[in-house]
């Protein structure tokens, strides 16, 4: 490995992460000349690990839960929409050695969405379930691409009620919990938390979606997810999880490390066929 550039995803637990061999199929299809590996760092040890890792040499990061938010704090320059979503996922090491913080969560999910899915967000009744990090990530892409309404709904109504108020002067955005869905219908339904990480599920009437309505899960695995299983039986035209954008983000965050765009449908379609299941279907 002596020569190549370095790069790594830092978060906890780490284990079960897909980058390193996205970052390594990228790297093959664009013929560029790194490492990326993955390293558990708890959130105490956030610090002095990123400093370690660019004072030896290191090029670029990515940082997962728990980190997000402490990447942003850390960086010395931030993007827009970094600075929208208070959180960083991304670290590039810039000529003179300041760090830059980027978030390219909301643009992988929107390049999932509209590219490989064929999804329109203009004009839709979007609702989005959970208002913690994962969710401010997303919320001024979508805001951005025109919805009719979106509606955050989360356990803690005042949680979303602040990052409504937050957002209202990018679109049309409300908040409630759970009990005050009843009755209301929507195109796109978006999990932002953390409940399929443990095979569980917020609390769904049967009839939030609309006909042709779509399921989309942040969270992926290599079997559905209880709510992209949930999206299944309740009749979505396509209830999917968040691996595709995964491998946007991605793409997005060696673009700016490496100043090429790698495809990503091959990297995708590699990742799909290593898994039991087919998402979407």
């Amino acid at each position: 490995m002596a020569g190549k550039d370095r790069y790594a995803v830092f978060g906890c637990p780490i284990k079960h992460s897909k980058s390193p061999r996205i970052h390594q199929l990228f790297a093959e299809q664009t013929q560029q000349s790194l490492e990326y590996t993955a390293q558990e760092v708890p959130a105490e040890r956030f610090r002095e690990s990123v400093t370690g890792f660019f004072s030896r040499g290191g090029k670029g990061l990515n940082c997962t839960l728990p980190l997000k938010e402490l990447a942003w704090a850390f960086a010395d320059l931030t993007t827009k929409r970094a600075e929208l979503s208070r959180a960083v996922n991304t670290l590039v090491i810039q000529d003179d050695d300041r760090i830059l913080g980027d978030n390219t969560d909301g643009c992988g999910l929107i390049t999932d969405l509209k590219v490989n899915h064929g999804i329109s967000l203009k004009n839709s009744r979007i609702l989005i379930l959970g208002a913690g990090g994962a969710c401010r990530g997303i919320l001024a892409p979508i805001l951005e691409n025109s919805p009719h309404h979106l509606i955050l709904a989360n356990r803690t109504r005042q949680r979303a009620s602040d990052l409504a108020a937050e957002f209202c002067i990018l679109g049309d955005i409300e908040a409630c919990d759970f009990a005050d869905l009843k009755g209301q219908q929507f195109d796109l339904i978006i999990n932002a938390t953390s409940a399929s990480l443990n095979d569980q599920l917020p609390p769904l009437a049967d009839d939030l979606l609309a006909r042709e309505g779509v399921c989309y899960d942040l969270a992926y695995g290599n079997k559905p997810t209880s709510f992209v299983r949930w999206g299944m039986d309740n009749n979505a035209k396509k209830s999917l999880d968040g691996l595709g954008m995964l491998v946007e983000q991605a793409a997005e965050a060696f673009f700016l490390w490496r100043g090429i765009r790698p495809q990503t449908k091959p990297v995708i379609d590699v990742l799909h066929s290593a898994r039991r299941f087919v998402s979407g279907v």
